[in-house]
């Protein structure tokens, strides 16, 4: 038996060789992306990958070492698109993205629509990002909201887009998906449940609360300490509010926002009924043009991949060569495609970097229909 010190030494030999082949290969790698820069091709040649790839396994004594060989070409492969990609940035082959970088949103005399009715925390988030003097207007659906925008009848929508107790709020993913609508901002609004009724009601009074499944759902823990209550779905918070208001009935009672008890003349009974004191609700600003504010941070893309074995880690790797720091990911089923998905991005950057361009190239030719939500 072979002593481990010389396994060791034999071992390191070897890696140092291996790294000298490597860097080797990336020289050549480099003069290929400089070629390529002069004939115009495509840095991503997938048929050309699979067959090599197939050639260098059959090289391999045995099956494990077929996958293998396999798993460590399809590195170096990606490892020599991400070099060439970043060559065809330097020398200005960078593409385009057809946003316009703007130093501040036109916010003076837009027209501002929501989704819901006055009271709306969608409202409150509005009135915190654009001011309480602002002209807007609200509707019924998220989709209307999109369409109206589209239409120009709206300058920005203001739109919940993930609530950090519920989740996603999976039908605007998809909406910003089928609109030419894009991200120029966010806001998070701080989600703070109240217990509202008309004025003079007392609580022991109450038999029947109103309020979004969600407001019921995250106010679980008041609520079952009166399980005598009737808990009554409605639309969303606001419309509970809306509606205390107009039956008139000291019996009921809302589990809506401060905001909503306001606009509806309510008196709030009880404050800070949901159980998580943390919670809160991003809320994106939304435009029909294609611009993005020069000092912006955040990137919101989407995609969609091959239904094969690594094609996200492979994507998901330019985010990581070029040191881009990548802050939510979600997938969402893709319409009459079973069992294949889009997935949605976040990540810190801004479209006039080096490499966020050098990043969104790469995902371009290697996924499928890529997006650029919005830089904001």
């Amino acid at each position: 038996m072979i002593p481990l010190s010389e396994i060791r030494e034999q071992l390191d030999e070897i890696d140092s060789q291996i790294v000298r082949l490597y860097e080797k290969r990336m020289e050549l790698c480099a003069e290929v992306g400089l070629t390529k820069i002069a004939s115009g091709k495509k840095v991503y040649d997938k048929e050309r990958e699979m067959q090599k790839l197939a050639t260098l396994s059959q090289m391999a004594s045995n099956e494990f070492n077929q996958r293998g060989i396999t798993e460590l070409y399809e590195q170096l492969m990606a490892m020599s698109r991400k070099l060439q990609y970043q060559i065809l940035t330097e020398h200005g082959v960078i593409g385009k993205t057809a946003f316009i970088g703007i130093d501040s949103l036109d916010k003076k005399g837009a027209r501002l629509v929501f989704q819901g009715v006055e009271g709306a925390y969608s409202q409150a988030a509005l009135h915190s990002y654009f001011g309480e003097e602002c002209d807007s207007f609200h509707v019924q659906t998220f989709r209307d909201a999109m369409e109206t925008l589209e239409d120009g009848l709206a300058d920005y929508a203001v739109l919940p887009i993930e609530n950090s107790s519920a989740g996603a709020v999976s039908q605007v993913y998809d909406l910003l998906v089928e609109f030419e609508n894009h991200i120029v901002g966010e806001i998070v609004l701080p989600i703070r449940h109240m217990l509202a009724g008309l004025p003079g009601t007392k609580i022991e009074e109450i038999e029947c609360v109103y309020s979004h499944p969600q407001g019921l759902m995250q106010s679980a823990r008041f609520l079952d300490e009166h399980r005598n209550w009737q808990q009554i779905s409605v639309a969303n918070t606001a419309i509970a509010a809306q509606k205390v208001l107009k039956e008139q009935k000291k019996t009921q009672a809302a589990v809506c926002s401060e905001y909503a008890a306001k606009i509806h003349h309510l008196e709030i009974l009880k404050e800070g009924i949901n159980d998580n004191s943390n919670n809160s609700t991003r809320f994106i600003i939304v435009s029909n043009q294609k611009v993005y504010l020069k000092q912006a941070g955040k990137i919101s893309i989407c995609f969609e991949i091959p239904h094969e074995s690594g094609s996200l880690y492979h994507i998901l790797s330019h985010f990581i060569y070029n040191n881009l720091n990548m802050t939510k990911i979600e997938s969402r089923p893709i319409e009459g495609r079973t069992w294949e998905y889009r997935f949605f991005v976040d990540f810190e950057g801004n479209l006039n970097d080096a490499a966020v361009k050098n990043a969104i190239r790469g995902i371009r030719e290697e996924a499928r229909n890529l997006k650029i939500l919005g830089n904001y």
